[in-house]
C-alpha cells in the first residue's frame, strides 16, 4: 500500500518500494516533515519532531512561536512567519507584503498519477503502478489555496512532487516564489554532487561536502543549461558508487531552475528545487490555479549506481512515451561535420548513396536548408526550402534518399528568428525584447516570443508545411541560444515576469503538438549540444543530442555525467571524423564506435572522404550496435572506471535485467610503460551462475569470482584504444 494514512496520528507515509517518505499535521496546523529513508514498519514517527523537546511549541507556550517556526522541519515553508531558512513559497499580496501562512485543510488519496497541465511529467503503468496523496494547505488571510501533489511508485524508490497554487479569495493576488519541493533532513553530514560544465563539456562530476551557509545551482538562460543540469544528489559522506545512503533530485523541466542545499544554525539541511525566483512572477487573479512543474526525488541506499539505475528505470518506462519509447532507433548519419552549409541536393545524395551501402538507415539534412541560408546569419524563422541551394525540391531529395532503403530526417530551430529574415521583418515585435532597448545578438539571432499564441501557431503552419511535403521521419529541434532582454509586446507590465516560464509551457505546447501529430516522427532534442539534456525535453523526444563536443574521449565524461539520472538510450551519440572538430584528437575508429554505441549511435562525418580502413570498419559496428542495443536500452548500467578521478582509463557495464547476460566494455586512455595488465572487478551479475566470454566460451567463471576477484585486461598497447567482452550466463 504505497499511501498510509494514520488518522489518529494525523501522518501519512509514501511507501515506494523500499523507501518512505512521511509527513504530519503537526501543532498550529502546519505540515512537517517527518522522515526519508528506508523503510520501517512503524505506524507513528511523530516523536522524530521533538516536539515534546521545544517548550515553545503554541499549543503550550506561544510567548516564543518564532522559535518553534525556525526549527520547525516544513514540507512546504512559507515566507514572512518566522522561519529565517530558504522558503518555498513567497507571495506578493494586493497590500504590498509578501507574508504567508498556508495551515492545513484536507487530504485525499487515489490510485495513479495526476497530469500537470501544460507540463511534462512523470506516469504511471500497468507495469509500474503508482499512488497518490494530495494535501491542501490554505492561507484564509490572502485567499490562496496550495494542493501538495506527492505520488509513490510501488516497484521503484521513487516519490514525486509538484503544487498547485489556486486563488480562492476575491483580489487578485502576485505569487513571487513557488518551488516545487522542500525536505528538510536532520543531518548537514552530506556531500552534494552535481552536474555542471559549459558548451562541449557539459554535465561534469561535481562533489563537495556540505558547510555552514546556502550552497545553490541554477539556470537563468531561459533552459537548463549548458552550465548546470537540473539535477543534484545529497550523499552521506562513506557513499560511493556502490554503497551508501544517496538522495538524488531531479527537476522536471526546461527553463530557469533553482536547486539549493541549506545547512542552518542546527546543523540541519533543507534541500530545495524549483522554478528561479529570479525574475519571476505570476498574477493569479480569483479562481486561477498556477501549476508548478515536477521534481523526482529518488532514495538509494546502494550508492550513486543503485540511484542512477532507478531513475534510468523511471524515465525509461514513466517518462519517455511515444512508438520510439521501447524501440530501436535508427542509425543515422548527420551532413553537419560532413559539410557544414556547404551542401547541395547532389551532394547529400552521394553521401546517403554510400552511406546505404554500409548499412547506415536514415541521412538528416542539418541546418542550411531553409530560406537563403549559406551561414549562420540569416532566415531563421523562414521556414520554406532554399531551392536554389539544393537544386531541386525536397520532395525530390527525399524520394531519392528513400529510393536508397534510408529514411529522411530534417533540421529546424522553431524557437528562433533571424534579423535578415522575412519573418523579422514583417514581425519585429515577435522576438523577445524589452521595448526601446537595442537587441542582444548570439550566432546573429533572436529569440521569438512563445508565450504569444499568434506565433507558435505560425512557425507550427510553417513546420507543417514541410512535414507534409515530403516522407520526413526524423526532426533535430535545436536551440542554440539563450533568453536576453526578456519582455513581451503582447504582455502588460503587471505580466511581464510571467514570460520567462510562459515561454517554456510555449514550447512544451508546440512539442505537444507536433508529438501528436506527427507520431511516427523521432524527435531528437538539441540545444546548442546539450544544453537542454532534461526531463522535461525527455517527455518529448526519447534521445537528446549528448554534446556537440563528439570527440570519443571528451565523451566519456559526458556520458558518465549525463548517466548519473539519464539512460543511455536517450543520449544522442555519434561516430565523427577526425582530427575532431572540437579538440583536434585522433583517436581509432574503433575506439569512436564503442563509444557512441553506449548512446544511440550515428555517423557524423562524409562518409564518401573517408579511408578505406575506416569505411571498411562501418558494417561491423553496425552489426555490433545491433547485436547489443537491446542490452544497453534496457539493461542496468554499472560504472567502473571514473575520468573524474583516474584519467587513464574507462570502464562500464550493461547487465540484462535477468542475469543472463552482460557487455563489459573498457577504454585505456593512457597507456603505461612496464605495463602490466589492469585487474577489473565486474559487477551486476548473479554470484551463484558461471559465465564465459564469447570469444572465450571454453573458460567459465562464477559470478563471485567475475565481481570478487575481477578479471585481467592486457595486451592493448597505446593510447585510445578499446574492447568489448561479452559475458554470457551458462
Amino acid at each position: 500500500m504505497p499511501v498510509i494514512c494514520n488518522e489518529a496520528a494525523q501522518q501519512f507515509t509514501l511507501r515506494a518500494k523500499n523507501t518512505d517518505y512521511v509527513l504530519k499535521v503537526a501543532p498550529c496546523g502546519y505540515l512537517a516533515h517527518v522522515y526519508f529513508g528506508p523503510s520501517v514498519p512503524d505506524a507513528d514517527l511523530t516523536y522524530l519532531l521533538r516536539l515534546g523537546e521545544n517548550p515553545w511549541t503554541p499549543e503550550q507556550n506561544d510567548r516564543d512561536r518564532a522559535v518553534y517556526m525556525d526549527t520547525l522541519p516544513f514540507e512546504f515553508p512559507c515566507y514572512g512567519l518566522g522561519d529565517y531558512r530558504e522558503s518555498a513559497f513567497r507571495i506578493s499580496a494586493p497590500d504590498g507584503t509578501s507574508t504567508c501562512d498556508l495551515r492545513y485543510k484536507s487530504y485525499r488519496v487515489y490510485s495513479g498519477k495526476p497530469r500537470l497541465e501544460g507540463l511534462p511529467a512523470t506516469f504511471a503503468t500497468e507495469e509500474s503502478p503508482c499512488e497518490t496523496l494530495e494535501i491542501v494547505l490554505l492561507d484564509e488571510y490572502a485567499g490562496l489555496e496550495a494542493t501538495l501533489i506527492y505520488t509513490a511508485f510501488e516497484k521503484l524508490d521513487v516519490i514525486t512532487r509538484s503544487v498547485i497554487i489556486k486563488n480562492v479569495g476575491e483580489q487578485p493576488c502576485g505569487l513571487a516564489r513557488v518551488y516545487s519541493a522542500c525536505v528538510d533532513f536532520d543531518t548537514d553530514k552530506f556531500d552534494m554532487m552535481t552536474l555542471n560544465g559549459s558548451w562541449a563539456r557539459e554535465r561534469a562530476v561535481e562533489r563537495a561536502p556540505l558547510h555552514h551557509g546556502k550552497q545553490s545551482v541554477d539556470s537563468l538562460r531561459g533552459e537548463s543549461s549548458h552550465q548546470n543540469n537540473p539535477f543534484a544528489a545529497l550523499c552521506a559522506r562513506n557513499a560511493d558508487e556502490d554503497s551508501g545512503e544517496v538522495f538524488g533530485f531531479n527537476f522536471v523541466y526546461s527553463g530557469n531552475f533553482k536547486l539549493q542545499a541549506e545547512v542552518t544554525q542546527h546543523k540541519k539541511t533543507r534541500f530545495i528545487m524549483g522554478i528561479n525566483d529570479t525574475d519571476f512572477g505570476w498574477l493569479l487573479d480569483p479562481g486561477e490555479s498556477f501549476t508548478a512543474p515536477e521534481v523526482v526525488m529518488v532514495h538509494s541506499s546502494e550508492g550513486l549506481g543503485g540511484m542512477s539505475r532507478t531513475f534510468h528505470d523511471l524515465y525509461r518506462g514513466n517518462l519517455i512515451r511515444g512508438e520510439y519509447r521501447d524501440k530501436r532507433r535508427p542509425i543515422l548519419i548527420n551532413n553537419w561535420e560532413a559539410t557544414y552549409f556547404n551542401f547541395n541536393t547532389e551532394k547529400l545524395i552521394s553521401i546517403a548513396r554510400e552511406a546505404s551501402k554500409l548499412g547506415i538507415e536514415m541521412l538528416v539534412m542539418d541546418d542550411g536548408w531553409f530560406g537563403h541560408r549559406d551561414s549562420d546569419s540569416s532566415s531563421l524563422g523562414d521556414w520554406f526550402v532554399y531551392e536554389k541551394k539544393l537544386g531541386t525540391s525536397l520532395r525530390y531529395l527525399v524520394d531519392e534518399v528513400n529510393k536508397l532503403g534510408m529514411k529522411f530526417g530534417i533540421w529546424f530551430e522553431p524557437e528562433m528568428i533571424s534579423p535578415d529574415s522575412d519573418l523579422y521583418r514583417a514581425h519585429p515585435d515577435w522576438a523577445i525584447q524589452v521595448k526601446g532597448r537595442p537587441l542582444t545578438r548570439c550566432r546573429d539571432q533572436y529569440v521569438l516570443d512563445y508565450s504569444r499564441k499568434d506565433v507558435r501557431d505560425y512557425v507550427y503552419s510553417m513546420m507543417r508545411g514541410i512535414l507534409d511535403s515530403a516522407n520526413i521521419e526524423y526532426i533535430k529541434w535545436d536551440m542554440n541560444r539563450q533568453l536576453t532582454e526578456v519582455g513581451s509586446s503582447a504582455l502588460p507590465p503587471e505580466r511581464q515576469k510571467e514570460l520567462w516560464h510562459r515561454y517554456v509551457l510555449g514550447v512544451y505546447e508546440l512539442m505537444g503538438r507536433l508529438t501528436e501529430d506527427y507520431p511516427h516522427i523521432l524527435l531528437e532534442n538539441c540545444s546548442g549540444g546539450g544544453a537542454r539534456f532534461d526531463p522535461g525535453m525527455l517527455y518529448f523526444s526519447p534521445q537528446i543530442w549528448c554534446s556537440d563536443d563528439t570527440d570519443a574521449i571528451e565523451r566519456l565524461k559526458i556520458q558518465y555525467g549525463t548517466s548519473m539520472c539519464y539512460p543511455c538510450s536517450a543520449m544522442g551519440a555519434h561516430v565523427s571524423d577526425c582530427p575532431n572538430h572540437t579538440v583536434g584528437r585522433t583517436t581509432p575508429f574503433e575506439t569512436r564506435g564503442h563509444v557512441a554505441m553506449v548512446g544511440t549511435f550515428g555517423y557524423e562525418l562524409d562518409v564518401t572522404k573517408i579511408s578505406q580502413y575506416e569505411r571498411d570498419l562501418i558494417p561491423g559496428q553496425i552489426a555490433e550496435f545491433n547485436k547489443y542495443n537491446a542490452l544497453v536500452r534496457t539493461g542496468d548500467q554499472y560504472r567502473i572506471g571514473n575520468m573524474f578521478e583516474d584519467n587513464s582509463f574507462d570502464a562500464f557495464m550493461f547487465v540484462a535485467k535477468d542475469k543472463s547476460e552482460a557487455l563489459f566494455e573498457f577504454v585505456q586512455v593512457l597507456g603505461r610503460p612496464n605495463q602490466r595488465s589492469r585487474r577489473i572487478m565486474l559487477k551486476g551479475l548473479d554470484p551463484e551462475a558461471y559465465y564465459y566470454d564469447e570469444q572465450k566460451p571454453e573458460v567459465k567463471l562464477s559470478g563471485a569470482a567475475l565481481m570478487n576477484c575481477g578479471i585481467n585486461i592486457g595486451g592493448i598497447w597505446g593510447d585510445y584504444k578499446s574492447l568489448l567482452i561479452h559475458f554470457i550466463r551458462v
